[in-house]
């Protein structure tokens, strides 16, 4: 009964989902709130919490390098993009890993809104090499692909070693002669025309699911 309800509710608009989990305390769906908890935050009882409270609750210094989850978009091509990456590196407790290229220094300095010191583990030039050293080392490399072997990213587990997050191309993706050195394949589900998201935004989902955050 219980999988013939989620068949049904899946060719129901969002909208109508959340009315029908108003009224039930069993909704089918993980990631909806359901019953008398969802009815409790809806409306005028929603308070968003200030700067103040949430500055309270923020690091009052960054992060060391604590070595466990490392976003690496390797093949960089917009430098705007490694400065939301760096962002949310900050956000999730990450590092970054990037290629000494000419221009990323700069792209990096512009890009950190933070204007603090962030955590850059710098590659060098041969992407390939770096991740063979790091694979031989230990660190179990997950690849942000799409492949017939990958694994949705709902079923990313959260990293329990050091992991590197690799990130491709914007317009190629990951290289072939850099797949063979991934352990794990990952791919986020879309349902538009587009066929992949940007380096930015595809890192950032895979490293809040790395980090256990969402």
């Amino acid at each position: 009964m219980g999988r013939l309800r989620m068949v049904v509710a899946a060719s129901l608009t969002m909208a109508q989902v959340r009315r029908e989990a108003l009224a039930d305390d069993h909704c089918p769906f993980p990631f909806i709130t359901t019953g008398a908890a969802l009815r409790a935050v809806t409306g005028p009882q929603i308070r968003v919490r200030s700067r103040r409270e949430v500055a309270r609750q923020r690091r009052r210094r960054p992060h060391s390098c604590w070595d466990h989850i490392i976003a690496a978009p390797l093949w960089p091509m917009h430098g705007a993009n490694l400065g939301t990456l760096l962002r949310t590196c900050d956000a999730v407790g990450a590092c970054l890993a990037v290629p000494r290229l000419p221009w990323v220094p700069e792209a990096l300095a512009r890009g950190n809104t933070l204007r603090r010191p962030a955590c850059v583990h710098w590659t060098g030039r041969d992407a390939c090499r770096w991740l063979a050293e790091q694979r031989s080392a230990g660190s179990q490399v997950v690849g942000v692909e799409l492949a017939d072997e990958a694994v949705r990213l709902a079923d990313l587990p959260a990293a329990r070693t050091r992991t590197i997050a690799v990130l491709g191309h914007e317009q190629s993706g990951i290289p072939p002669e850099a797949t063979g050195l991934l352990d794990v394949v990952v791919e986020i589900p879309m349902i538009g025309t587009g066929a992949s998201l940007n380096v930015a935004v595809a890192g950032s989902l895979v490293l809040y699911r790395l980090a256990g955050m969402i």
